[in-house]
Formats: structure tokens, C-alpha cells, sequence
């Protein structure tokens, strides 16, 4: 299957990199390419690409505002140059199903991609440690703002091992079932529970013990 990507940067000469990067992989088409957010978000209702790969900062519609509104449109890659804790919380409560710096090699951007395509979400190692220590510095959550009694018994396990940070691939073999059936369990729990990406549903997972 030939993932459809839309990129958007400001930067012409960064966004023809990206493009040229995601091309040379045989199974990542680059559908478009988009100088601002709020084309981004017009390109992708109208190409409805598997993913958009999208900077923070950019003019008339920053990534992380262009990321809440395509929440259930596209799975979002914010890719940037800035580690700001202010850039990785705000990717993540729009709903954004990775977060990766533009220092990341050809390679990891490649297989970032694919990752996010399969349903999985993607945090940069860079950032990885300050994101545990800032929440594991939050005071004791009160009462879950999404209600567990939603689910059933199959996607409590699975919400367990998002929180676990297992991904499709991951949970399917531990739980001893399809892949497919996987992917439908996360849909579900993200749509019960109203939450936007996987990412979300880890965090929740993780401040409610599920783990």
C-alpha cells in the first residue's frame, strides 16, 4: 500500500528536501505541498493524504492550530526545528500522532512516516525524557474526565497497552489477535473516550494506572 503524504512548510527550500526525502521511498507518495497551515488544511480535505507532515511555525496558520483541525482528516507528523516544551504539549492536545525535529536523519523522517501511516504514535528521543519528567511531576490525576465504563473489557487491554506504549503491531501479539482487529479496538477507544490520537489515549492510560 502507497502512503500519501502532504508536506507543509514555509520554507521552500526545507519543504523540497522533506519532498525529496519521502519520494525516494517506494512506498511514500508526496501528494502536495503547502507554504502555510491554512492551506495545509484545505490540501488535505481535498487530497485526503494518509498523513500530513507539518511545521510548527509557519504564516497565517501555525502547525499545531492546522493540527486540531485536522483531527480525523489526516494523522499529523509535526516535523520542526524547535524542541520547546510549549511546541511538544501543544502538538500533542491537538492531537498530533508524532512529534520529530528536523535534525532526524533521512532515514528515521522515512520510517517516522510509515510509522504514523500504521496507526502508531512517534515522540522524538530528544524530547522523550523531558515529556516522562513533566508528567511524572504532575500532581496525582482526580477523577478520569473520559469514562472508562464505555469500553468494553477488550479495549480496556488495548488502552492498557497504549499506555504501555506498545503499537499495533505490538498489541496484536500480546493480546493474541488481528492486527485489523487492533486498529478498530484504538478507533473506538479514541471516539468513546473523545480523545484525538493514540498519543492522548496513552497519556490517559498512563495518569489512570491502566499500565
Amino acid at each position: 500500500m502507497t502512503i500519501r503524504v502532504l508536506v507543509a512548510d514555509d520554507h521552500a527550500a526545507v519543504r523540497a528536501g522533506i519532498v525529496l526525502i519521502l519520494d525516494g521511498a517506494p512506498d511514500i507518495e508526496v501528494v502536495g505541498e503547502a507554504e502555510d497551515g491554512e492551506k495545509a488544511v484545505e490540501m488535505a480535505r481535498e487530497l485526503g493524504p494518509d498523513v500530513v507532515v507539518m511545521d510548527v511555525r509557519m504564516p497565517r496558520l501555525d502547525g499545531i492550530s492546522a493540527a486540531r483541525e485536522l483531527a480525523g482528516v489526516a494523522d499529523v507528523l509535526i516535523l520542526t526545528t524547535f524542541d520547546l516544551d510549549e511546541y511538544v504539549f501543544g502538538a500533542l492536545r491537538a492531537g498530533a500522532a508524532g512529534f520529530l525535529l528536523k535534525s532526524t536523519d533521512a532515514e528515521a523522517l522515512v520510517d517516522a512516516v510509515r510509522l504514523v501511516a500504521r496507526g502508531d504514535g512517534l515522540i522524538s528521543p530528544a524530547v522523550t525524557r523531558r515529556l516522562i519528567s513533566a508528567f511524572a511531576a504532575r500532581p496525582a490525576p482526580g477523577p478520569p474526565s473520559g469514562n472508562l465504563d464505555v469500553l468494553t473489557p477488550r479495549e480496556r487491554e488495548v488502552l492498557a497497552c497504549l499506555g504501555r506504549g506498545m503499537s499495533n503491531t505490538e498489541i496484536a501479539e500480546h493480546l493474541d489477535m488481528a492486527e485489523a482487529t487492533t486498529k478498530t479496538h484504538v478507533s473506538r477507544i479514541l471516539s468513546k473516550l473523545g480523545l484525538k490520537s493514540r498519543v492522548q489515549a496513552a497519556i490517559l492510560a498512563q495518569e489512570l494506572d491502566l499500565t
